[in-house]
């Protein structure tokens, strides 16, 4: 069955003709990250998919076993989307000077060696995951030029205020080149497509508004692996206790201080455990502040590996999601929120903005300000002495909202008619 064919049974066929569509992203699977499913997607509705990207390096900070650090290395993805992998500098420990030649590594890379890998191929929409950092998009600029295509940006994070936000960049000078860079982006790209919509505001600063279009997360999805159960050392810790955890990088604009006070408040209530998953910057911070302070309630697994996810939410009684209190930080959606909803679970947060505002729309749980610790553990001892019925209405108005919100079978619907009606456009 051709693309055409496979296009028409999807039902997306009224929107138009198939495309030609390259993903510029620095980060593609096996890192986990929600422009996986996006392009499994865009494939299944018959468009014709090619991804540029580096070689698998998050969040371990080593290049993937089976991958290698020199040349281009080509695989397929999902069976028919060609994946073309670039040479970069992997993150090594993740430090401010590390990530800058990581960051810089994709850019040069990407530069020198998209063009020639790409020597004879056409496109119609060069579609850029644009997480941190938003250099990624200088390579896709250069190749909308050269292929004279339609480029879109999918903005995750607002530079060069995530940046200051999360204390990488203080230099006055350095903050203002970056914004320069930021500008030149924008007015590069054609149509900006945000997760949130607080970025609409500080993005127009640079560019029209009319070419800046709402685009939320959903889930990232895990169906490339069998789901595998947790160690058994982490498994027996839920037993007998009220589980709250965290999962996710565990990094500056996280707060992880705000876990540590709540922590300290709640060790009369052994009961009740807080379980945090992940790695980043402040990992080793948190570590031996737990060793220090001898926080018995407070536990650190490290990365566990994607597939253990399922069942790590599956025995939690609620998941927890922080943040700094920073305007930028204010106007994110923090991406881990699509997984707490579709995981069925309730939640309870501690940050501010557009976090904490659909946790309460959404009804799936209770909010604290951002980096209040005190609040945060008030919070967790009312979900705790919550009715269990009650807990479950919370999980199950959580999935409908979902449902409702961030269904990515939705998304792409709009992603699609978005890019269609720009591209009509002069």
């Amino acid at each position: 069955m051709g693309p055409q064919s496979r296009f028409a049974q999807t039902g997306l066929d009224k929107l138009g003709p198939i495309m030609r569509i390259l993903i510029v992203s620095q980060y593609f699977w096996p890192e986990s990250f929600i422009i996986n499913e996006l392009a499994r997607k865009l494939a299944g509705a018959g468009h014709a998919v090619v991804v540029a990207t580096g070689k698998p390096n998050y969040p371990s900070g080593k290049i993937t076993s089976g991958y290698t650090k020199k040349g281009v290395q080509r695989e397929n993805f999902a069976a028919d989307i060609e994946v073309i992998r670039i040479p970069l500098r992997p993150r090594g420990k993740a430090n401010g000077f590390n990530l800058s030649l990581n960051y810089l590594s994709f850019v040069l890379s990407g530069l020198t060696r998209l063009p020639w890998v790409l020597r004879g191929r056409r496109f119609d929409v060069i579609l850029v995951f644009c997480p941190s950092p938003i250099t990624v998009a200088i390579p896709a600029i250069l190749l909308r030029y050269i292929k004279r295509a339609h480029l879109a940006l999918w903005v995750q994070d607002l530079w060069p205020e995530a940046v200051v936000a999360t204390g990488f960049v203080r230099n006055r000078l350095l903050i203002n080149a970056l914004g320069s860079m930021v500008r030149f982006i924008y007015r590069a790209a054609d149509t900006l497509l945000v997760q949130s919509d607080a970025f609409v505001a500080p993005i127009s600063k640079y560019v029209s508004k009319e070419k800046v279009f709402v685009l939320k997360n959903f889930a990232a999805s895990s169906i490339e692996e069998m789901p595998a159960p947790l160690p058994a050392s982490i498994e027996g810790l839920f037993v007998g206790r009220f589980s709250v955890v965290f999962a996710g990088n565990l990094g500056r604009a996280q707060s992880l201080r705000t876990i540590v006070d709540a922590a300290r408040i709640l060790q009369h209530h052994p009961e009740i455990l807080i379980m945090v998953a992940g790695t980043g910057t402040d990992a080793e911070w948190l570590k031996q502040t737990i060793v220090r302070e001898e926080l018995t309630n407070i536990v650190l697994t490290g990365r566990l590996d994607s597939s253990m996810m399922p069942a790590l939410v599956a025995l939690a009684d609620c998941l927890l999601v922080t943040l700094r209190d920073d305007p930028a930080l204010n106007a994110t959606i923090p991406s881990k929120l699509q997984d707490y909803l579709k995981a069925g679970r309730p939640v309870i947060g501690a940050l501010n903005g557009e976090g904490a505002r659909l946790i309460e729309l959404a009804g799936v749980g209770l909010t604290a300000h951002a980096e209040d610790g005190t609040g945060l553990a008030e919070r967790i001892l009312t979900l705790y002495e919550m009715p269990k019925a009650k807990r479950s209405k919370l999980a199950e108005a959580g999935r409908a909202y979902y449902d409702m919100h961030f269904d990515i079978d939705k998304l792409l619907d709009q992603l699609l008619r978005t890019l269609q009606s720009r591209m009509k456009r002069p």
